[in-house]
């Protein structure tokens, strides 16, 4: 049989736990398992390049290419990314930067046991919700106060709780659907709950609400549209009187605010957005926000109201299989206590108050940095330019916030942005007007030189 070109290497090609010993040797810090899958996949790797035809390597030529192996074996798929979109909260890529605060308080759990559901005096088993329930409370005005792991889950669990089996009164014109095809008409539904949709999409009155009120209805529902606006001949029934209709027929009113503020956002030259203190106030029974967009804190839902509706809600089998971790808790605590806090010590203490309040002398001094620092290839060029910011993750939509960034033309944006995306730290940016558009409003402190270094060397790899 005549061999096939090549395959006459194969006999020489080490063994895995040969080229495994000689790998852990010059790299003693990484773990057994990666570094015989490195082995592993290097030998398989030439094994098909000899069958392939390829002439045979030497052995270090594999030892490089099982380093090679190893490097991305023991690398996490969790890549730091700096943020030059000018989205303050963008999903993608992990919305809000954690105060640091917060970043100390998940350090410092996660590295050994803590109180989480401990009684102290009792020694007995405590309840989670304690080390943010007395908290939540001071700032909102709520009588009571639970987490869930998103605030997705939180409606589903608050809808399960005190709607399965019954009607739930909500306007056409508040069906939303957020991020992920993630729709309030399905929330609704896997909760056993029945939708009773009223009024139009674009105006609903509270007649349509009273006239749908019959033995069967459990809760009125209301939806702050997070992520749209509608405009023109438009109409929504204000909290208060919906409030006051449930008070009429005993019926609990709830309110899914999506983003809940905790902060009148007008203080930061923002428009204002609903806040969670305004809902209590204005009588909801139940309001639910999330921990990770205007408060900044880790991913959680957060729900408030009334002891009553509160005890029920944590009683349903679902608060247990929706509930939050220790690194969860520790981290919105610490986020939280920033908000007993003036708006000065919030914005100097809190990254994503501290972008919003960015002065624009500032962002175009720091873009002025940024060109200067950059080194392109000739065939790019790069110039300051006034930009646009947004909050992100459905808060404001339609707002933008005025701000400073480079623009870079080359002869392929959509290459170097993607090339960008591909390094370590990755880079996330915008790509409008045939440029790549960096904004300086979302980078963190340090960034700045990291983020020149790296598109100098992406771009001079394309086009030097």
């Amino acid at each position: 049989m005549t061999p096939t070109p090549g395959s006459e290497g194969l006999r020489d090609l080490p063994a895995v736990h040969e080229l495994a010993a000689i790998l852990n040797e010059k790299h003693p810090e990484a773990s057994p398992s990666d570094i015989r899958k490195a082995s592993r996949k290097a030998i398989e790797k030439e094994r098909k390049h000899l069958l392939g035809g390829g002439s045979v390597r030497d052995a270090e030529a594999i030892l490089k290419m099982a380093e090679v192996e190893l490097k991305i074996a023991s690398e996490s798929s969790m890549e730091n990314v700096i943020n030059a979109t000018g989205i303050v909260l963008h999903t993608a890529i992990g919305r809000a930067c954690l105060p640091p605060a917060a970043v100390e308080a998940v350090t410092r759990v996660a590295s050994g046991y803590s109180v989480l559901q401990w009684d102290r005096e009792t020694g007995r088993r405590g309840h989670r919700d304690a080390h943010v329930e007395d908290l939540i409370c001071r700032l909102t005005g709520c009588e009571a106060a639970t987490l869930a792991n998103n605030n997705a889950g939180a409606t589903l669990l608050v809808l399960s709780a005190l709607a399965r089996g019954r009607e739930v009164i909500v306007s056409r014109g508040q069906l939303v659907e957020i991020g992920g095809s993630f729709r309030i008409p399905e929330v609704m539904k896997q909760s056993g709950a029945q939708m009773r949709e009223v009024g139009c999409t674009n105006r609903t009155h509270l007649r349509d609400y009273r006239e749908a009120i019959n033995e069967n209805t459990a809760v009125i529902l209301r939806v702050h549209p997070s992520n749209y606006r509608i405009r023109g001949f438009t109409g929504e029934v204000p909290l208060e009187d919906l409030v006051t209709l449930g008070r009429e027929h005993g019926i609990p009113v709830v309110d899914d605010l999506g983003a809940g503020s905790l902060v009148d956002l007008s203080e930061f030259g923002l428009p204002s957005e609903p806040t969670v203190m305004s809902s209590i106030d204005a009588g909801a029974d139940v309001v639910t926000s999330s921990g990770d967009k205007l408060i900044g804190g880790p991913q959680a839902g957060i729900i408030v109201g009334t002891a009553r509706c509160l005890e029920l809600i944590r009683k349903h089998p679902l608060a247990r299989a929706l509930r939050v971790g220790k690194l969860t808790i520790a981290a919105l605590e610490a986020a939280l206590r920033l908000f007993e806090e003036d708006p000065a010590y919030l914005v100097e203490n809190h990254p994503v108050y501290f972008m919003f309040a960015r002065k624009l002398e500032e962002l175009r001094k720091e873009a002025e940095r940024l060109m200067t620092v950059l080194s392109l290839p000739s065939s790019c060029s790069v110039s300051v330019i006034e930009t646009e910011s947004f909050v992100g993750s459905g808060s404001l939509p339609d707002y933008s916030i005025p701000s400073f960034g480079v623009g870079i033309s080359c002869p392929d944006p959509e290459l170097l942005s993607k090339q960008a995306r591909l390094a370590s730290p990755a880079v996330a940016s915008r790509i409008e007007d045939g440029m790549l558009k960096l904004d300086v409003r979302t980078l963190q402190p340090g960034e700045l030189d990291i983020l020149a270094g790296t598109i100098s060397l992406t771009a001079g790899e394309l086009w030097a």
